[in-house]
């Protein structure tokens, strides 16, 4: 199953009102859930099973480095008070709505609940992703026109 085949997996499932769809093939396992009135936001999860790969008996096998995972847990410690806004699906960010219009937000704009933050391209369509919290924008995560993954986070929010 590519990527294309996927993307009108999850189209054709958020246009057809089911609330979650399971799909298995192969090594493969797809789940969709999508929101009807009231309930929480939409949600995809793709997980491949993992391949056992054989390796040759001289392959050096790299231990984990301790020093590593305590700096990445150190930027994660001081982003703790803060709200990270995640990309919803895969597609390509644009800051801006067209060329020519102005940025929806920037490092420092105030932001409510229900604003425009960005927009994400997916499939020649334009999906406007909008704020679920009220706060002040510290950082943007993501360059202008740049792909994006599922989950990536995007914007760095202060809620106080």
């Amino acid at each position: 199953m590519d990527l294309k085949e996927i993307q009108n997996l999850i189209k054709f499932v958020s246009n057809s009102g089911v609330a979650e769809v399971k799909l298995e093939t192969g090594d493969i396992k797809i789940t969709i859930r999508t929101t009807l009135e009231g309930n929480t936001p939409d949600i995809t999860y793709v997980q491949q099973a993992p391949m056992a790969q054989a390796l040759p008996a001289s392959a050096p096998v790299a231990a984990p480095q301790a020093p590593a995972a305590a700096v990445a847990a150190a930027p994660a410690a001081e982003n703790a008070n803060y709200i990270t806004v995640k990309s919803p699906m895969i597609g390509t960010f644009y800051r801006k709505p067209s060329p020519d219009k102005p940025m929806f937000v920037e490092v420092g704009s105030t932001i409510g609940k229900g604003d425009v933050l960005c927009v994400i391209e997916a499939m020649k369509l334009f999906n406007e992703i909008e704020s679920e919290v009220s706060g002040k924008i510290l950082k943007i995560l993501v360059d202008d026109m740049s792909p994006v993954e599922f989950d990536q986070p995007l914007f760095l929010v202060d809620p106080s």
